[in-house]
């Protein structure tokens, strides 16, 4: 009898994972238990006390780790979340913003000043609108629960203004109540009820913005990539082979679906899909490095100009050697 490898994977539970999850796709070698959590308990447990043997990882906390020295995980080049960040910036009805340039002077929340999510929002705004992050004084806390602190410890140019909120505070309701005059949030905040209220987007009409930003730049923002733990590696360097063949058999079986009218609920899908592939092109959901070295690039030049690393790194040092290249036959 033939002996697979037991290994835990945490990650969430995504249309493009679903097959790894419910067992269609099996990873050579591998017997996977799939642990489906939410992204912010994932990258904790994690980095905190390693506890999965895979995980999905947040793009800026692994930068930040490795650009350390840190050689806890590798990651492959697998890229379970990607996000337009221009929906993610939202404001207070009342703080007098109409456009990027009325950010300068107000006070901005965010869970946490390292996210990915508001790397990128902090890079779109210095370079397609002209306002750096030294113009804001940056307020973080948790955006629905009260006492969110930075997962690693940062160590910031002095021209950031950062400071945390009242500890029994949330970064939602304060922005609900004018206490905060902006947000950046990878989640919708509770108080954003549609822009009807008292919170509103900075950019309401955020698709024509995000699908402008992608046709000047061709970049489609990586959230999280996915890692595994060094000793794991280390031990048995095929798993990272074995786990990016399978992750990318996953996403090719959902791309295969996504227009399909009878497995989903939507009205017009094929013709939605058939737009959005007008723009982003066949491959909607691009793995491994070549396809997305341009967006790696950008986002290390944007956490080395934020002051989040010191030293640079390159992308292709990111990942497994033996992901970055395919066999030919």
């Amino acid at each position: 009898m033939t002996t697979r490898l037991q290994l835990t994977l945490a990650c969430g539970d995504y249309d493009r994972t679903r097959p790894l999850m419910d067992g269609t796709v099996k990873p050579e070698g591998i017997d996977l238990i799939f642990l489906s959590l939410p992204g912010e308990e994932t990258f904790w447990r994690m980095i905190r006390f390693k506890e999965f043997h895979v995980s999905e990882m947040s793009l800026s906390s692994y930068l930040l780790t490795r650009s350390r020295g840190n050689n806890d995980f590798i990651a492959i080049p697998v890229f379970v979340s990607r996000r337009f960040r221009h929906s993610s910036i939202y404001i207070h009805a009342g703080a007098g913003i109409k456009r990027p340039l009325d950010l300068i002077g107000k006070r901005v929340g965010v869970p946490e000043y390292q996210v990915t999510a508001a790397v990128w929002a902090r890079g779109i705004l210095q370079h397609e609108y002209g306002v750096s992050p030294e113009q804001m004084e940056w307020k973080t806390g948790g955006l629905e629960q009260p006492g969110r602190e930075e997962k690693i410890p940062l160590s910031l140019p002095p021209s950031v203004r950062l400071s945390s909120i009242p500890e029994e505070k949330t970064l939602s309701k304060m922005l609900e109540m004018g206490e905060l005059d902006a947000l950046i949030s990878p989640r919708t905040p509770s108080s954003y009820k549609g822009g009807k209220e008292r919170v509103k987007r900075l950019f309401e009409d955020y698709r024509r913005e995000e699908t402008e930003y992608y046709l000047r730049t061709r970049i489609f923002p990586i959230m999280h990539t996915v890692v595994i733990r060094s000793d794991i590696y280390n031990s048995h360097p095929w798993v990272a082979q074995s786990l990016y063949k399978a992750f990318s058999l996953a996403r090719d079986i959902c791309c295969q679906h996504l227009a399909n009218p009878m497995k989903f609920s939507l009205p017009w899908l094929e013709c939605e899909v058939e737009a959005i592939k007008g723009i982003l092109g066949e491959d909607l959901w691009p793995y491994g490095l070549e396809a997305n070295e341009d967006v790696l690039k950008t986002f290390i030049h944007y956490s080395a100009e934020q002051g989040l690393i010191e030293k640079r790194i390159e992308a292709k040092a990111l990942f497994a050697e033996n992901t970055l290249v395919d066999y030919r036959i």
